[in-house]
């Protein structure tokens, strides 16, 4: 199983917690045989929570892609005057700590915006969370239209990363960046776009196709 580098010292830390415990209890016996038992379900978590599949997904620049795995918790038209400036149709997709957090570029194009906000760590399947959460906001400028990218933090989520900065030219599927520990990730799209999806649609990051360009 292939897994994001960022997740290397999470879980070789669960693993030496594990064998420590196995150590204790072989050397005290008694109680101390469930410890290891206990741990085990989270020492198998953690890389599972890591996990960065290959997406081999359609790839086309009148798609657009979901950026990440999970659960479509909002759909509809929204201002959005950073990056695309007026109207705009936006899809938020809720991650839970057992989705693959891995995010994926949605379409071709290249960076025009790199924006980091600090906030509140509201439970990220709220809408609120969009407005109130700490966040970084991608924008993207593609064939048919500028395109943003937000990566919301979410209850326990404590760390969004970013991979591209502004200038880079990005592939759609690539690696976005990723957030622990369950999130939300939202796109917006000029209000043209066609949506190809609802609340409620599971999702797979650089597989599902959300929307598309008339």
């Amino acid at each position: 199983m292939r897994v994001a580098r960022e997740g290397l010292p999470f879980i070789a830390t669960s693993l030496v917690v594990l064998v420590g415990l196995a150590l204790a209890a072989r050397v005290l016996g008694g109680a101390w045989f469930a410890l290891p038992l206990l741990w085990l379900p989270v020492a198998i978590w953690v890389p599972a929570f890591f996990r960065d599949p290959l997406r081999p997904g359609p790839r086309d620049p009148r798609l657009v892609l979901a950026p990440a795995d999970g659960r479509i918790v909002s759909v509809g038209e929204v201002d959005e005057p950073e990056i695309i400036g007026g109207r705009a149709l936006r899809v938020c997709v809720f991650m839970n700590v057992f989705n693959v957090h891995v995010n994926r570029h949605p379409v071709d194009g290249t960076v025009t915006h790199r924006t980091y906000r600090p906030g509140r760590f509201f439970n990220a399947s709220l809408d609120k969370a969009s407005v109130d959460n700490e966040q970084m906001t991608l924008g993207v400028r593609a064939l048919r239209g500028p395109v943003v990218v937000r990566q919301i933090a979410g209850l326990v989520a404590r760390r969004i990363v970013t991979d591209p900065v502004e200038g880079t030219v990005v592939r759609q599927g690539e690696r976005l960046g990723l957030i622990r520990f369950g999130s939300r990730v939202d796109t917006y799209l000029p209000a043209g776009a066609r949506l190809r999806v609802a609340v409620g649609d599971r999702t797979v990051a650089g597989v599902t196709v959300i929307a598309e360009w008339p």
